[in-house]
């Protein structure tokens, strides 16, 4: 009786065994999956902080209101919002807005060029009134229908 014991208790062992190493190579697969997923975290909290400390860098550098477009430096005109005065503009935008401010009536594009001293010839006057209408976009002054600039105040 002991001899029929032995292959039935062998037989279960070896069963047994063969569970726990399929078992254990499908946990080390996990274990292996979860390693991999470990090191692409770290690798992307690395990609992240620098990314951060890069624009952190560049923002304490570019210096209010100017940034970059393409390489080439340009004048960033902020949204105007409450409590907000006109030092934060550029100071081209500072002067165009003490122009209009100065005048008696709403201005046109020529007058602000010929109170500033630019020429009044298209090309310029053109990117006067581009000036005028971003500035007129972003809250800081009004456009009326003629054309003509005026404070929002």
């Amino acid at each position: 009786m002991a001899r029929d014991a032995e292959p039935d208790l062998h037989g279960l062992i070896t069963a047994r065994r063969a569970e726990l190493e399929l078992q254990a190579e499908k946990l080390s697969q996990q274990l292996q999956e979860v390693r991999d997923e470990l090191e692409e975290l770290t690798v992307a909290e690395r990609v992240a902080r620098r990314l951060a400390e890069q624009l952190h860098a560049e923002t304490r550098t570019t210096p209010g209101g100017a940034g970059q477009v393409a390489g080439r430096a340009v004048l960033l005109v902020p949204q105007r919002e409450r409590n907000t005065d006109e030092t934060v503009l550029p100071e081209d935008y500072q002067r165009i807005m003490d122009v209009v401010r100065r005048a008696d009536t709403p201005v046109m594009v020529k007058q602000v060029c010929g109170e500033l001293g630019m020429s009044k010839e298209p090309a310029r006057s053109e990117a006067m009134r581009s000036k005028l209408n971003r500035l007129a976009k972003r809250g800081w002054l009004r456009k009326l229908a003629d054309g003509k600039f005026t404070t929002t105040l």
